[in-house]
Order: structure tokens, then C-alpha cells, then sequence
């Protein structure tokens, strides 16, 4: 899903490599998930069950709201 990359690939880029080895796996994990579980989850509409699922989930959005903030105020 296209929407689905908006979030995920920005943080990959930006993020990924400052990440723990766990929360590498974590994140490989989230994105072997079912296109809409990712899409309910990243769009708040629901969390992931497994709290370290959802600690991953909860970074990538608050990275994809820092990022639409930051461009906002540069505006």
C-alpha cells in the first residue's frame, strides 16, 4: 500500500540504523504483518496487540508527526 510507505520508508531512512539489534527485528517483524493490520495500526485506529509491536508502531508515527511538523515550521 502506497500509504503504507509513506510512514514506513521515511522512518527506515531516517531511523532504522540507530535502532537496537531487537528493535531491528522488531521493526522486520511489524513489516512481515498484513498490509491492513499495518494500515489500522499506523493510522491509530488500533494498536498491535504485542506491546513491543505496538512500541515500534508508536515510533514510526511519532516520527511521521515530527517530520510533517518539522516541515510545517519551515514553511
Amino acid at each position: 500500500m502506497w500509504e503504507l510507505d509513506l510512514l514506513l520508508v521515511p522512518f527506515l531512512e531516517a531511523r532504522y540504523d540507530a535502532l537496537s539489534a531487537e528493535d531491528q527485528a522488531r521493526y522486520r517483524e511489524l513489516i512481515a504483518e498484513e498490509d491492513q493490520d499495518l494500515f489500522v495500526w499506523l493510522m491509530r485506529r488500533e494498536w498491535p496487540s504485542d506491546p513491543e509491536l505496538r512500541r515500534i508502531v508508536q515510533m514510526i508515527v511519532e516520527h511521521a508527526e515530527n517530520t510533517d511538523r518539522d516541515r510545517r515550521q519551515a514553511l
